[in-house]
């Protein structure tokens, strides 16, 4: 009997989320199992009891990636259960509106706390359960492509092909010290309202790069990582403003998630929500740049 093949999504209790897991549910049949995500165990639960309505059957777990306690129980968890991991969608993110009234040197620090390092950290946690031909989906956004650097130094440093991770921890710890500082301009960030979003999802697309790299060095076969721009969807993290709907955003994270064996593109690569694969260094956004 073949061994199930393991799919984790993170932050889907709602929203692309939630929409990747049904999607996913729906392509790999009962032959896998889903597991879906949430720092809510009520909102999560509540999410796989609708699902299971349309026949559905993923299984929820709590994961807040802003906890390292939450993170090593879900790890300890899956390595318990099934003892290696296939398919990691890391989508769990947050972002301050326009109009928050939250300092925005606070918002800078939570910010870069969750989506970055949160990110990290699951990644840190469950790379080791990975197993040959694994596939990892960093949900990154169209402001995470390098496009959205203006200074020419920063964007040297995180487009260098020899960048660690330790020197893109302290360029994303940099960032946070420059908005309470109010000097992220001098160091080549963008002027944006929601610039600590900004510059977390441009950390993780830098990160994705860095986890391919050493992932071809890995004795384990074939593992990718790419990281992808779901869309403008309409969902609560932007407000409800987005053009698409969440199951429009879900298609480019469950294409991604679902890439054949030995696939030789997109490997640590940026892609459009249409699947197409973007130079993060030096392409222009398609028009409208969303």
């Amino acid at each position: 009997m073949l061994t199930p093949r393991i799919f984790v999504v993170t932050g889907a209790n709602k929203g692309i989320g939630l929409a990747t897991v049904k999607a996913l549910c729906e392509a790999v049949g009962s032959k896998s199992i889903v597991y879906q995500t949430a720092r809510s165990v009520e909102r999560g639960t509540k999410a796989v009891e609708d699902l299971a309505k349309s026949g559905l059957k993923p299984r929820f777990h709590p994961l807040d990636v802003d906890d390292a306690s939450s993170i090593e129980t879900f790890a300890t968890f899956l390595k318990k259960e099934h003892g290696g991991l296939d398919v990691l969608v890391n989508n769990a993110a947050i972002a301050y509106m326009g109009d928050a009234t939250v300092p925005i040197e606070v918002q800078a620090e939570h910010t870069v706390r969750v989506n970055y390092f949160g990110l990290r950290a699951v990644c840190n946690a469950l790379f080791p359960l990975l197993r040959p031909h694994a596939r990892v989906v960093n949900v990154s956004s169209a402001v995470g492509h390098l496009s959205w650097v203006d200074g020419e130094e920063l964007r040297r440093q995180l487009a260098d092909p020899a960048l660690t991770v330790e020197q893109l921890d302290n360029i994303m710890r940099d960032f946070v010290k420059a908005v309470a500082d109010n000097t992220h301009v001098q160091l080549g960030w963008r002027d944006v309202k929601y610039r600590p979003y900004m510059a977390s999802k441009v950390g993780i697309s830098a990160l994705t790069r860095i986890q391919q790299r050493m992932l071809d060095q890995d004795p384990r076969e074939d593992i990718v990582v790419n990281h992808c721009h779901p869309g403008y969807v309409k969902t609560d993290l932007t407000g409800n403003t987005g053009i698409f709907t969440a199951e429009r955003g879900a298609v480019c994270p469950t294409y991604l998630a679902l890439l054949p064996p030995n696939v030789a593109s997109p490997r640590g690569e940026y892609v459009w929500h249409d699947k197409m694969v973007l130079d993060w260094v030096n392409a222009d956004l398609p028009h409208p740049g969303y």
